[in-house]
């Protein structure tokens, strides 16, 4: 195996061209070496653009290449059972984006295709590769802000104007839970250390945008009566916060899960220490992803995150959508 881990990217999404292309060439250990599209022509006007050597005309031709080890997978969300799993069968390791699916069943379809295959799999929340996520937790650990009592978290953004934005398609895993609501409910499982035990929310469904969640509040319950508190939303101010509350004092983090590696990236904590402010390297965190991916690779070093871990987060996610859909509580 190469010491540089060789990616292909499975279609030319924004957050490809934006955000993980420029991520996995600012990593260690990984470099892109291709590019595909359902067209030859769009593929070689994506490869041009972003510099990259190789673009391939379909997804199935990149698939074929013995010159890539892994591929990243930006497509819609209804797709990304499909290409994961044309993917291991090809022998590539794969990054998904999130939500890795469109549901809980596909998401354990996945995983047990990647390992029956040998090949890794991870769902690309880049936030909690971010240094800071494990400051936050040593801090939580180490009881400055006193028993964990709750989480409040948003991430809200207005899009609405844009009614052909494919996060307006139902059918396609569309709407505000799935593309940011996944970030509250992810990160509450990461800092409780637990799997919740019922969901309640409620959303406005816009039929301008497809009848899709445009706004969804909920109310998490976990183990030993914590709760996460959360909003999301594509049709609202933009917005992207995180508040833990404990008995003794409270974390906040500003820019919670989407931050620029330019900027500030510190949090603040008011607890048994007093107040103070915790300085946080500047870094990529895509980059940071893309470099743990390939050391379970290339090291067979364990990952930071399970694949499994997937499966739980949209267990959460399609209870939350059922919850507002229905309008009642959901016990998981």
């Amino acid at each position: 195996m190469n010491q540089t881990l060789r990616w292909g990217i499975l279609g030319t999404a924004s957050i490809a061209k934006r955000s993980v292309i420029p991520g996995i060439r600012g990593s260690i250990r990984n470099e892109v070496v291709a590019i595909a599209s359902r067209n030859q022509e769009k593929a070689d006007e994506a490869a041009k653009e972003l510099h990259i050597e190789n673009a391939f005309g379909s997804y199935e031709a990149l698939l074929a290449s013995d010159d890539i080890d892994a591929v990243y997978i930006p497509l819609p969300n209804h797709l990304h059972l499909e290409w994961t799993l044309r993917a291991a069968e090809a022998g590539k390791h794969i990054l998904c984006e999130k939500p890795i699916a469109l549901n809980s069943a596909e998401a354990e379809k996945m995983v047990e295709a990647c390992q029956k295959a040998g090949v890794h799999l991870a769902e690309a929340f880049m936030y909690r590769h971010h240094p800071r996520y494990q400051m936050i937790q040593d801090a939580i650990q180490s009881g400055e802000i006193g028993e964990l009592r709750g989480i409040h978290a948003n991430f809200t953004f207005n899009s609405a104007a844009n009614t052909e934005n494919i996060r307006y398609h139902k059918d396609w895993g569309g709407g505000s839970l799935y593309d940011v609501g996944c970030y509250p409910i992810s990160v509450a499982r990461l800092l409780i250390g637990q799997e919740p035990e019922a969901v309640t929310a409620q959303a406005l469904f816009s039929e301008k945008h497809g009848g899709v969640d445009m706004m969804t509040s909920g109310f998490v319950e976990f183990p030993n009566s914590i709760s996460l508190i959360f909003d999301c939303g594509m049709w609202a101010a933009f917005r992207n916060e995180m508040e833990v509350l404990g008995t003794d004092g409270v974390l906040k983090v500003p820019s919670a899960f989407a931050s620029d590696p330019d900027t500030d990236s510190s949090f603040s904590i008011t607890g048994k220490l007093g107040n103070r402010v915790v300085e946080v390297p500047r870094v990529n965190h895509y980059a940071l992803m893309a470099d743990d991916f390939a050391d379970v690779v290339l090291d067979g070093s364990k990952p930071k995150f399970d694949p499994q871990d997937a499966v739980f987060n949209m267990k959460v996610l399609e209870s939350a959508l059922r919850s507002a859909e229905q309008r009642k509580r959901i016990e998981l």
